[in-house]
């Protein structure tokens, strides 16, 4: 039996909007207590700053060709990284020595699979030095050296998690991320693992309340659920490689075009991306060896009940129970947060993150850097 650990997991998703972090204590398999956590908005120069990051990285090849611009912000998103670990710490009373690890995901700005290739910003040794704790980063490169996507990470902790949950739910069940990209793991009676990218999650809804209203994101669906779909739209969507590929694939979050037609309502148009993301999910189960029992849909759309009635809809045609995760007492919000600091426990252990069946890696594979603060 391996000892427990403590360890907190740090998360910035593809919406840029700021940090999760969660505190929690594992033995990397199934022993799992939450100890709390905290989120941290970025400001709103920040986030413009950080988007703007994104446009001067488009032709990047490697790492070593990130723009000055790139590297300034990557110390200053870093620090804020660590201001977060300590406010943390303060509000659960603890001291950096009360903890064993930092799990660090830092801000995707680049991902491309098919060339092996994803870059977060975010330095490891610096914040390892201002938090005077051990922090492991960079889990998804040695996936990918080993033929995997990168993506997604969390499954093995969607697995751990649903694993408490037998008796209480229907087996096999499908965990559903909806953040910028909608993913999906599937867990099966005998606890098999497959996980892959469903399509897109907020980033189009996103994307068209900020051309459309100036706004981050439709917040809680209001928008979407006083439009009307428009179906000339989704179809021309439902044509897009990605929902026709017969393997399973991993996404960045510019793979899909951001709808930008000035002749339909902001409602309509809220209300025709929030049902193209719930088709996305419900297409990928073409995935799967079996459809799952249950649906249990976590991150930010989860709180978007236009995706969710649409969601909850098209999945019972298919005799598919939709549940949330807060409604199984599970944090919704920081999920992602808490699987950092679980697979940076993996990671130290040397147990695999990664899985043929998630990635695509060519076999089950850990990853991580470890940066030590002492040094």
């Amino acid at each position: 039996m391996r000892a427990t650990k403590t360890a907190i997991g740090l998360m910035s998703g593809t919406s840029m909007d700021g940090i999760d972090a969660a505190v929690l204590v594992s033995d990397g398999e199934n022993e799992i207590k939450i100890i709390g956590h905290l989120s941290s908005q970025y400001d709103t120069n920040f986030r413009k700053r950080l988007k703007e990051i994104l446009d001067d990285v488009t032709e990047v090849k490697s790492r070593d060709e990130l723009p000055v611009a790139a590297l300034t912000i990557e110390r200053e998103l870093t620090l804020r990284h660590a201001d977060i670990v300590k406010k943390l710490l303060k509000k659960y009373g603890m001291l950096p020595a009360d903890v064993n690890l930092v799990g660090f995901h830092g801000q995707t700005i680049l991902h491309k699979p098919e060339s092996g290739l994803t870059i977060q910003l975010g330095d490891g040794k610096l914040l390892a030095q201002n938090c005077g704790i051990d922090v492991i980063f960079d889990l998804r490169s040695n996936d990918m050296k080993h033929g995997g996507q990168g993506a997604p990470l969390v499954p093995v902790y969607h697995r751990a998690l649903i694993k408490k949950m037998k008796g209480k739910i229907d087996f096999p069940v499908a965990f559903v991320n909806i953040g910028g990209i909608s993913n999906l793991t599937f867990i099966g009676k005998n606890d098999e693992l497959y996980a892959f990218d469903c399509g897109p999650g907020n980033v189009l809804i996103d994307q068209w309340m900020s051309l459309r209203r100036d706004k981050p994101y439709d917040r809680n669906g209001e928008a979407g659920l006083h439009g009307t779909i428009i179906e000339p739209i989704v179809e021309a969507y439902r044509h897009h490689p990605f929902f026709n590929e017969k393997k399973s694939g991993s996404l960045d979050w510019r793979s899909f075009e951001p709808l930008s037609d000035n002749t339909i309502s902001v409602e309509d148009g809220a209300a025709t991306l929030s049902f193209i993301t719930a088709y996305g999910i419900v297409n990928s189960f073409r995935h799967l060896p079996i459809l799952p029992k249950t649906l249990v849909v976590s991150g930010g759309g989860a709180y978007n009940h236009a995706i969710m009635a649409s969601l909850e809809s098209l999945a019972k045609e298919y005799d598919i129970v939709t549940l949330t995760a807060q409604s199984l007492n599970l944090s919704s919000d920081f999920i992602e947060a808490e699987a950092w600091a679980y697979l940076a426990i993996r990671s130290s252990y040397g147990l695999p993150i990664t899985f043929p069946t998630t990635t695509g890696c060519s076999s089950p594979q850990s990853g991580g850097v470890l940066a030590k603060h002492g040094f």
